[in-house]
């Protein structure tokens, strides 16, 4: 049986958070709907749409941002490209207005309350985290799916088997741990090294290099903004944000102006024991 292949940007993906199960699965699952809808034609003729939260994105569906993320996705907006300072107005326009622009073409009426539903005490075998798109035409039909969040941003829809990528032949295939190290001592290669030759299955050095250099600068950029920012966490629940804080008193009051003169701000403290632990509950 062919074991499904996985790149090392299938398992680091940009997007927006704080689950990868539970906002960027459900956004991509809006997406896909959406698409779906286009690909068979439909789009221009859906009226209204709904949708059904069932198990744990229902449970957990609001401190997760959940519905955020299924409102997106289901505008056309892409979780590694959209502004994230845009998301708490957009989604307030969508409530007050009452309209949701479906696929960035098609503009709807759009009740929060009465076309998001929770489904608390309902699940679906398959998996805890589904979703059910129902899209209601002006022909009198209607057009559902469902999607199942299986974990790490990935979505299966009801009735595909998963992933369709094509079957790659990889150089090194890695199904455990004892794999990997059975190729680092047989080549004499690193793992780093083990892992890009696998990544020239599917891509060129150049390509793959590039993609895993605009993750770090996402990275660089999400430490960066949470060290920076206080308040509290979206979702409703009223969590405080404390890195910021913490970064205050640990930097105290050296001067730095971006990213990099951060960290030279943060080396500047040495490397003693508490200090670094402070730093770990920081970024924690």
């Amino acid at each position: 049986m062919q074991r499904e292949q996985i790149s090392v940007f299938d398992i680091f993906k940009i997007g927006i958070g704080p689950s990868s199960s539970h906002t960027l699965g459900p956004w991509r699952a809006a997406q896909q709907f959406t698409a779906s809808l286009a690909a068979n034609g439909l789009l221009e003729s859906v009226e209204q749409v709904k949708i059904l939260l069932y198990g744990s994105l229902a449970k957990t569906g609001i401190g997760h941002g959940t519905d955020v993320a299924i409102l997106l996705g289901l505008t056309g907006a892409d979780p590694v490209t959209f502004d994230v300072n845009a998301i708490d107005s957009t989604i307030a326009t969508i409530k007050k207005d009452e309209l949701l622009n479906l696929g960035g073409q098609q503009l709807l009426s759009f009740n929060y309350e009465n076309d998001l539903s929770f489904l608390f005490f309902e699940s679906l075998p398959f998996h805890p985290n589904a979703v059910t798109f129902q899209a209601f035409l002006n022909t009198g039909k209607a057009f559902s799916e469902t999607y199942y969040s299986i974990g790490g941003g990935f979505v299966v829809k009801e009735g595909e088997t998963g992933s369709e990528k094509e079957p790659v032949d990889l150089p090194f295939p890695i199904e455990k741990a004892g794999d990997l190290l059975h190729w680092c001592l047989s080549t004499g290669l690193k793992v780093s090294e083990v892992v890009l030759e696998n990544e020239l299955a599917w891509r060129k050095e150049v390509e793959t290099k590039k993609g895993i250099m605009a993750h770090f600068q996402v990275m660089q950029e999400c430490i960066y903004r949470g060290c920076h920012t206080g308040g509290f966490l979206p979702g409703g629940l009223n969590v405080g944000r404390r890195a910021a804080a913490l970064n205050k008193r640990l930097v105290a009051a050296t001067d730095y102006t971006d990213y990099n003169s951060w960290l030279a701000a943060i080396r500047k403290g040495g490397n003693g024991f508490n200090y670094i632990l402070d730093w770990v509950s920081c970024f924690a």
